[in-house]
């Protein structure tokens, strides 16, 4: 039986795009909507996974890039499963009838969430098998990369938040700490920028997660 992401709430719209803005290698914008694809997690941002060789290369950049390729010039659609508590839609993505989430797991640019959804274990167990992407060599799955950054930055910030609300040209931009620009994000808290506890909270304070493209 196929586990379906539990969130807060069950939908059933559609959306087909006009604009499509690429987050991360899970994360896309639709005509102003987010939409977090359901039943993968890909590599974050500032992610390295290994080579054959036992090499650091960039997976992060890489998932974003080949997400990137999948919905460039494509008619993008996306049928909504859920609400999360970010305001995200969760969704199954399709660009020109490719499932996204089906394409990004084959080429080995994303982890089956398997927690939370079995429906891409076999093309998982493909891309593992001819050892693509992530399964060229040792890697972290993004899950555990995202929990060993929270835990390091949590002990190094102001009361235990370590997500950083920066204020620029391109607006207010909240950074998690696996945030590719988190290191070089300095917060000036005079000039009105925060510190927040979860990415809800930053949300909902009108900030907004980086953007590839």
């Amino acid at each position: 039986m196929l586990r379906v992401l539990v969130a807060l709430l069950i939908l059933g719209t559609q959306a087909t795009a006009n604009t499509v803005l690429i987050v991360d290698g899970d994360t896309l914008d639709v005509d102003g909507t987010r939409y977090r694809i359901n039943g993968i997690d890909a590599p974050e941002a500032a992610q390295k996974c290994k080579t054959e060789r036992g090499k650091d290369w960039a997976c992060g950049d890489a998932a974003t890039n080949a997400l990137y390729a999948l919905t460039n010039g494509k008619t993008v659609r996306c049928d909504t499963l859920a609400k999360d508590g970010y305001g995200r839609d969760i969704a199954r993505c399709y660009a020109d009838g490719t499932d996204l989430a089906a394409a990004m797991v084959d080429q080995g640019m994303a982890w089956a969430f398997l927690k939370f959804s079995d429906e891409y274990e076999a093309a998982q167990e493909a891309a593992k098998s001819a050892k693509r992407g992530i399964w060229r060599g040792p890697s972290e799955p993004a899950w555990a990369f995202r929990a060993a950054k929270w835990s390091t930055a949590s002990e190094q910030s102001p009361n235990g938040c370590p997500i950083k609300g920066n204020i620029s040209a391109n607006g207010k931009i909240y950074h998690p700490p696996w945030s590719k620009w988190y290191s070089r994000t300095k917060i000036n808290t005079s000039k009105g920028e925060r510190w927040f506890c979860d990415e809800e909270e930053a949300v909902k304070a009108g900030w907004r997660a980086p953007r590839w493209k």
